[in-house]
């Protein structure tokens, strides 16, 4: 990972716990390494390592990080019984970008992270249609455990929102140790239900969103690594699986005719989240609902006898005139003449 020239007075609310700017000391302990430069760079008063309830900014972690990365030569940060030497991480994210999907991508990070090290496993399993990304070490991580683990849980989380320009919502998220003094932190980091004191770290989400494409090239990526950092924090606001979510909802014919308000509580969204990321995905729920009732039209009126007043009421319009006219706006034909072409063709076919 690299980063480019950042602000010299670091901005932002306070959130981050003094615990991880303390992991980050102890390997300097660990290297025989002064951390005073990092923390002058990062703005940070040493004294604030002596208080339990200190917090920084996102921005002076990310600058101690970075500074850290460098100094040290290892972005594991000490983790490890080697040194994952600088440009580590992005070289695992140049060797998944060509990935036809976030499946392999994910694959294929989580495989060439055993060529840095084998003090840790990190795996991406299938349980039925939850996704679970998870870490399993094979060495003890001693006093840095709580900062390998949530670190490298949000650097391959955020990589993956990255590549597929999407939030992933989180199912769960556990991890092998008690809730810490600092606990109030981890939703920041981990949106949704959190579970201390559990067999593993991982976090859970939707397998669907395996399976969407990779949208980031080889130019996008040499810009994100210039500053990659903030993706262990960045939270998604896109999510690009929202679209689908109220397809599948309206294609039952019964929901057709539900306002945005149902269909918001039935992907336990906000009404205003749910218009944004429509907005933001160049749909809206008008144009879906328009959509499934056109296509769900179309294939009554190729495979089914019924009357096109009885469509019309079955695709959620309230009289035959407004759906022709409708059906016209889609196709361009009327229902009558769409039906009679399609038989037409059907005959001359057989």
């Amino acid at each position: 990972m690299t980063n480019a020239p950042l602000p010299s007075r670091p901005m932002g609310r306070a959130a981050t716990p003094i615990a991880f700017i303390r992991a980050i000391v102890l390997a300097y302990r660990r290297y025989a390494a002064d951390p005073s430069r990092a923390l002058a760079q990062a703005g940070i008063d040493p004294a604030l390592l002596e208080q339990d309830s200190a917090r920084v900014t996102a921005l002076q972690m990310e600058v101690m990080s970075g500074a850290a990365m460098q100094e040290l030569d290892d972005e594991a940060l000490g983790w490890f019984s080697r040194r994952l030497p600088w440009g580590s991480y992005g070289m695992l994210c140049r060797a998944s970008i060509t990935s036809p999907d976030l499946g392999v991508a994910l694959k294929r990070w989580c495989r060439h992270h055993r060529l840095l090290t084998e003090d840790i496993g990190i795996t991406v399993e299938l349980d039925g249609s939850t996704a679970r990304l998870s870490i399993v070490p094979h060495q003890e991580l001693g006093e840095l455990r709580e900062f390998c683990l949530v670190t490298l849980l949000r650097y391959v989380l955020g990589y993956a929102c990255w590549a597929i320009d999407s939030r992933i919502p989180l199912l769960e998220s556990r991890f092998p140790f008690p809730a810490p003094p600092h606990a109030d932190a981890y939703p920041l980091l981990f949106p949704g239900p959190l579970v201390f004191n559990a067999g593993r770290a991982e976090v859970c989400f939707d397998a669907r969103y395996l399976a969407l494409p990779i949208r980031r090239d080889e130019a996008a990526l040499r810009s994100m690594l210039q500053r990659a950092l903030p993706l262990t924090v960045l939270q998604y606001r896109r999510d690009r699986l929202l679209v689908e979510g109220v397809r599948q909802f309206l294609h039952n014919p019964a929901n057709l005719g539900a306002t945005a308000e149902r269909v918001a509580a039935h992907l336990h969204v906000s009404v205003r989240t749910l218009h944004r990321q429509l907005k933001e995905e160049d749909s809206s729920l008008q144009q879906i609902k328009d959509e499934t009732r056109r296509d769900h039209a179309m294939e009554l009126l190729d495979r089914s006898r019924k009357s096109v007043k009885q469509i019309s009421a079955l695709v959620g319009f309230g009289n035959e005139k407004s759906f022709t006219r409708a059906f016209r706006t889609w196709t361009g034909l009327s229902p009558r003449a769409w039906r009679e072409r399609n038989l037409a063709t059907s005959a001359s076919s057989t």
